[in-house]
């Protein structure tokens, strides 16, 4: 249903040019640029206030979501709730215990020594029982705000409490991976050792509808069953480090959230940073996730899909949950390797669970299929524990710690922003449009800085209609849109997905970035290219939609004389390039084209079609294709003086050949007007060539002599030849003949 067909993507295009073709100025690029916001992994990078985010992308309204009390402190680490619907929350760092009534009214109700509450408990008399870290003492508060410590044991940390169905009081402890049980008897409680564990944590405690009690190891990532008499059955082994929390399900099922080293928030401290975006949100798959780099217009570059990360692939997940099923089976319902999860609780539908991260304090719903939904987004960083009764949900917060209720009711009206978009450049803004139903507004502000601020435009006027309207923000390089969801009223759903956004950013020149000269000699031939289909150009359509295309570099060989050119050169709107190549003499001010309309980035001129002399060479790039008539721009680009050297050396006899009666000595000098000397080298009799040092031992200027000496030679005539190079790979040659 909310798949972008073929035609729809025609469609925007061909309304893009209608909208902005005829509008744009000069200044203005002739390619228009479509910014769809339609992905559910681009919609999270947004803020929903009041909004849900399918997992297919659509926007709806959300649970309604009330803040019902602020404890003013920074951390709620724990939390539970009574027969009566009060609500009771341990924070950090003051060690406070807070009791909030139903109506959402609060209070203080116990201040302890220790720095954190990190476990609460309601026991069946309605007292709360208060574990606390460091130096770990449990607590039993009574409803009048007395306490007295119920339970002292030797361990630093109490990390988890649960009441039994006996009434007794489990108690995980950490650093020794201790589980304790502690009755009521008299005036005195009576505790025992229920088992230790090979673990270094009892991080959490839960209590199925049977009666079974399950705990969850740190750091060996284990979900415990364990029986009256302290016998410990291995349920689950997550090859994660920590079972931060547990959630019995009413169909049996076990749902268990597992951290990984990075993730790892067992002990109390300062409560991590939003974990960065994932690519799909949180890390929950899609069935196909295709990643598309954008250019700086905001064009998509050639790119291949990227492989599909499975839920079940946990090797790099941040935080996972489990769900154990009462078979024994075991299925992962939910992983990511960028989101860290705080909190789970079977979700407000069966079949799922619901999921507090520190995601900008979001929860997401997830079915046990793996099909996710962003429920609500809270106004704190982190949803650090859930809390069922009646029907009703509690989420505690942290950063700042508060406690807010929510259920099935949805809220009358919602607002979602979307992420900033970065034209690059100035751009001329076109239509927005999207598709939906219901009461739905929309809104767009622009600015010329990355974060909306004070010097931000206002919002716009609302945009109603869904077929589009024209965006009356300014002129600018950033863009926002807000989109405004109210309930009809009459039962009829109020959403909308697949936003878009036309615009048109300014023209900019093209830049030539820098010209290679080859050595002499070197030139280059185009390969052939792997041709695209040229009815996808005829169609409107980007290249780029059909996979990368190779760029095939020119293959080089040799040619005499040849002076050889690459350039690199770079176009901000993504316009296609086409170049004209100039040169001039260094002592001339004229240029003259040599070559115009190349689309390749290199150009072979051979040497003998110009004069001996030094050379500036001009690069002009042009977006002429992409651009309308008079509105093209370019760029330009000197190279550095080259010489251009076909008059090979001029080799003469200053000694003729003289033979004595045990050697012979032949004197040559070498002349070049243009360049200097490279090399020589000599051949006797047609031999092969043997190199050969001029007199002053080095071949440094136009002008050098060369003495050839020869041994005693054989009787009769012999040939002595001498081949001098200049630094233009240009060859002068003379032969002598010597007699003996």
């Amino acid at each position: 249903m909310f798949q972008l067909s073929l035609r729809k993507l025609l469609t925007h295009f061909a309304v893009a040019l209608l909208l902005l073709g005829a509008s744009a100025s000069a200044a203005y690029s002739g390619q228009p640029v479509i910014w769809e916001t339609s992905g559910r992994g681009e919609l999270l990078k947004g803020d929903a206030r009041g909004v849900s985010i399918s997992d297919t992308g659509v926007l709806m309204l959300a649970p309604s979501l009330t803040q019902l009390f602020n404890t003013e402190q920074a951390f709620v680490w724990s939390s539970a709730v009574d027969s009566q619907g009060n609500v009771y929350l341990g924070t950090g760092h003051d060690g406070k215990v807070f009791r909030v009534a139903p109506d959402g009214r609060g209070s203080l109700l116990y201040d302890a020594a220790e720095l954190d509450v990190t476990a609460l408990a309601v026991a069946r008399d309605g007292s709360v029982y208060a574990g606390t870290s460091p130096d770990g003492k449990v607590y039993r508060i009574t409803s009048d705000g007395r306490a007295e410590v119920y339970f002292d044991p030797a361990d630093k940390y109490i990390w988890s409490l649960a009441v039994l169905g006996d009434g007794s009081l489990a108690v995980g402890t950490g650093d020794n991976g201790k589980l304790y049980r502690v009755r009521a008897a008299g005036a005195k409680p009576e505790s025992s050792l229920l088992i230790a564990t090979n673990q270094t944590h009892v991080i959490s405690l839960a209590v199925t509808a049977q009666g079974d009690l399950i705990a969850g190891t740190d750091p060996g990532g284990l979900v415990l069953r364990i029986s009256p008499d302290g016998k410990a059955f291995a349920l689950f082994d997550a090859r994660l480090r920590e079972i931060h929390a547990l959630a019995p399900a009413a169909d049996g099922s076990i749902y268990a959230l597992a951290l990984s080293d990075a993730a790892s928030a067992g002990r109390p401290q300062s409560v991590p940073a939003p974990a960065p975006q994932p690519t799909d949100g949180t890390g929950v798959p899609a069935t196909s996730v295709t990643i598309t780099a954008i250019d700086e217009s905001g064009t998509p570059i050639q790119q291949q899909p990227s492989a599909t990360r499975s839920r079940t692939d946990i090797s790099t997940a941040r935080s996972a949950v489990f769900r154990i099923l009462p078979d024994g089976a075991t299925d992962v319902v939910w992983s990511s390797p960028t989101v860290t999860a705080f909190a789970i609780a079977p979700g407000l539908r069966p079949g799922s669970v619901l999921i507090g991260t520190a995601d900008k304090g979001r929860i997401y719903s997830v079915t046990n299929d793996g099909r996710d939904t962003l429920l609500l987004q809270s106004s704190e960083g982190q949803i650090s524990s859930f809390l069922v009764r009646s029907g009703q949900m509690y989420a505690a917060s942290s950063n700042q710690g508060k406690l807010f209720r929510f259920d099935k009711e949805l809220v009358a009206d919602g607002s979602y922003e979307s992420p900033v978009r970065d034209a690059k450049l100035t751009a001329l803004w076109g239509r927005i449009w999207w598709r939906g139903s219901g009461n739905v507004e929309l809104q767009t502000r622009t600015g010329n800085g990355e974060r909306p601020d004070a010097t931000w435009s206002d919002w716009s006027t609302s945009y109603r209609n869904p077929e589009g309207s024209q965006i009356s923000s300014p002129r600018a390089r950033f863009i926002q849109w807000r989109a405004s969801l109210k309930s009809t009223g009459t039962g009829m759903q109020t959403w909308m997905d697949d936003t878009s956004v036309a615009y048109l950013p300014r023209n900019v020149a093209p830049e030539v970035l820098s010209i290679t000269s080859l050595p002499i000699g070197v030139g280059l031939q185009q390969v052939a290219q792997l041709q695209v289909d040229p009815n996808v150009e005829s169609s409107g359509l980007d290249p780029s939609l059909f996979g990368a295309v190779a760029q095939v570099p020119p293959r080089r060989l040799f040619q005499r004389g040849a002076r050889s050119f690459q350039w690199q050169a770079e176009d901000r709107n993504g316009d296609t390039l086409e170049y004209a190549i100039y040169y001039r003499p260094v002592n001339e001010t004229t240029f003259r084209l040599l070559k115009d309309k190349l689309r390749d980035n290199f150009y072979t001129i051979d040497g003998a079609t110009l004069a001996d002399g030094r050379y500036i060479i001009k690069i002009v790039a042009s977006d002429a294709p992409d651009n309308p008539m008079g509105q093209a721009l370019s760029g330009e680009r000197l190279s550095e003086p080259v010489d251009i050297d076909n008059t090979p050396p001029v080799v003469r006899v200053v000694t003729p050949a003289q033979s004595g009666g045990a050697a012979s000595r032949t004197v040559f000098d070498v002349d070049d007007a243009t360049g200097k000397i490279k090399k020589a080298d000599f051949s006797l009799d047609g031999s092969p060539w043997t190199p050969l040092f001029p007199e002053d031992g080095i071949a440094d200027s136009g002008h050098e002599r060369y003495v050839v000496e020869l041994p005693a030679l054989a009787p009769g005539e012999h040939t002595v030849s001498l081949r001098a190079f200049d630094g233009s790979g240009n060859v002068g040659t003379l032969s002598v003949t010597l007699r003996r």
